[in-house]
């Protein structure tokens, strides 16, 4: 059955094109809001595939992965599902609707032994079923079980196995011999009274079941000659009116039941995709499937009034263009980011917490110490890393004294020596191999939305030569492409070179070029422009590009 704990769940998640804080403090958030809880239901999560960069930090410390958060609106899991059990196909239409009154539901689930859906039955089938007066051979054609023929008649069962079926002929009442001798068929099912006359002529014209009503005895020489004719006898208390009305609701509910091209939804089902499909069909109730495929309850419309918007903490972003997909659906928790404060908007008061330094981890180190919880070595190892990139080992602008002692102190919890682990982090970060101009380019990749202009910035950091130079005639080809095929008015890539502490930025669209002369007053020709002693996209890059769109 599905499982309405995962609803609890808080996901701590970084921004789209994840890069190593984004990733870290994700997972260094979570636990911290783990210890402060008590309870583990902080997860952390990952709006994009990770870079190589972070793919060797993980490696280094210890992690797994993140799981994959790529949409955060609600599906059929965030409301509740009604959990009613499936029923057997072999209930009796009778008890159908009385099921369906107890529990006050007009829509039952036939399922099987392995909770596999098998098919719908509704108010609406019990009534039509109940209103055909003339299909005399209903039970038959059902193949209605004498259990469920004692159950609708609250009879007893004198001759014949309980456990048979009604395979053929028609409901018929008895009257009088004369009559019979002309109605009645071989197999067919003969309600009767205390006519003895009338009990023994169904037995002989070939009744395979006998229906004596109001409690009207029956003859021993009656049962002896129905047992050795094969002919089942039931005893009810209800008059023949009564029992010729319920009879033709002991028939099973799998043969009323639709079940071809069911209406279903899976817990995943996006809550706006499902809230379409019910808008246009008349049906109050619609099964749900679990993620085997497992039937595990119902919803109609009033369950979406009760909806549990994913609950979400954000880390490392606070731009709408950045976030996850989806995220206008959820419920924001909290926000602890180190950037400009852009366009996101909220539905209510939540914790935000942005400060001026060169990475989220040194916020979440601080709050570490002022919440007086004990960092783990490898979670020091995470955060460590995360300031090491951001700052670019303490070389770009954004850096500042916070960030430095942020990283010396967790470099003692980790182990690490700062050096020669930045290194190596950036070495790792910058290898090549296998990899196409795509995902260079997005490897480090942000939107931004300046004005009346849509932009992209790339960045990649390089401690070599030999990477920086197959980089840059890989992205250079390729972002007049990509340009155009994304939609942006301009797209950049930022080849940073670490030891060189500038950028060689590359560019496409229409005016990119005029943009970076004037933003920059450098020269700009063939698709790229240098700029000495610019390393950091947040810092110095975008604020230019924004003053000069804006002007």
């Amino acid at each position: 059955m599905f499982d309405t704990s995962k609803q609890r769940i808080i996901r701590v998640i970084g921004h789209k094109n994840p890069d190593t804080d984004s990733i870290c403090s994700a997972i260094s958030y979570a636990y911290l809001k783990n210890c402060l809880s008590g309870e583990k239901i902080y997860e952390p999560r990952r709006a994009g595939e990770i870079n190589r960069e972070t793919e060797f930090v993980l490696r280094h410390f210890g992690f797994e992965q993140p799981r994959l958060s790529v949409d955060l609106s609600p599906n059929i899991s965030n409301i509740d599902i009604r959990q009613e059990p499936g029923v057997d196909g072999n209930m009796s239409m009778r008890a159908a609707w009385k099921h369906m009154l107890e529990h006050e539901i007009d829509t039952l689930c036939v399922t099987d032994k392995e909770n596999n859906l098998l098919g719908l039955i509704a108010v609406k089938d019990v009534a039509n079923a109940n209103m055909d007066l003339f299909d005399t051979a209903v039970l038959s054609k059902a193949h209605t079980s004498y259990r469920n023929l004692l159950e609708v008649l609250d009879g007893k069962l004198l001759a014949g196995d309980a456990d048979g079926e009604i395979t053929k002929g028609r409901i018929l009442v008895g009257t009088s011999p004369e009559v019979m001798e002309e109605l009645v068929q071989p197999g067919d099912l003969v309600m009767v009274t205390n006519r003895y006359e009338a009990q023994m002529c169904a037995i002989e014209c070939g009744a395979s079941c006998l229906v004596v009503c109001a409690d009207s005895k029956v003859p021993p020489i009656l049962l002896k000659r129905a047992e050795s004719s094969g002919c089942t006898v039931v005893q009810t208390h209800y008059d023949t009116y009564a029992s010729a009305r319920l009879v033709s609701m002991a028939a099973p509910i799998k043969y009323f039941m639709l079940k071809e091209n069911l209406i279903t939804f899976n817990v995943s089902t996006p809550i706006e995709e499902a809230r379409k499909v019910m808008a246009s069909l008349r049906h109050r109730y619609f099964p749900i499937l679990d993620k085997e495929g497992k039937y595990c309850g119902v919803i109609s419309r009033r369950n979406f009034l009760n909806m549990h918007r994913k609950k979400v903490i954000l880390v490392d972003h606070n731009e709408e263009s950045q976030a996850v997909d989806g995220l206008e659906g959820a419920a924001i928790l909290e926000i602890i980011d180190h950037h400009r404060i852009g366009s996101l908007e909220t539905g209510g008061p939540v914790y935000f917490r942005n400060e001026p330094v060169g990475c989220t981890s040194t916020i979440l180190y601080e709050m570490y110490q002022e919440k007086n919880v004990k960092i783990p070595e490898k979670i020091a190892g995470l955060m460590l890393s995360a300031i090491l990139s951001d700052t670019l080992m303490f070389h770009s602008p954004t850096c500042t004294l916070r960030d430095q002692a942020a990283a010396r102190a967790l470099s003692v919890i980790a182990g690490e020596n700062i050096e020669e682990y930045a290194k190596s982090m950036f070495e790792a970060g910058e290898d090549l191999s296998g990899r196409d101009a795509d995902d260079i380019l997005h490897t480090d990749y942000k939107e931004f939305s300046i004005g009346d202009y849509n932009i992209s910035v790339g960045q990649g950091f390089f401690m070599s030569e030999k990477a920086y130079g197959i980089a840059e005639k890989m992205v250079a080809d390729y972002l007049p492409k990509e340009q155009k095929r994304s939609g942006m008015n301009m797209i950049f890539y930022m080849l940073t070179s670490i030891p060189q502490q500038g950028t060689l930025l590359l560019y496409a669209g229409k005016g990119a070029e005029e943009l970076v002369r004037s933003a920059f007053h450098v020269e700009a020709k063939d698709a790229q422009a240098l700029l000495p002693g610019v390393v950091s996209r947040k810092k110095q890059l975008i604020p230019p590009i924004r003053e000069q769109l804006l002007a």
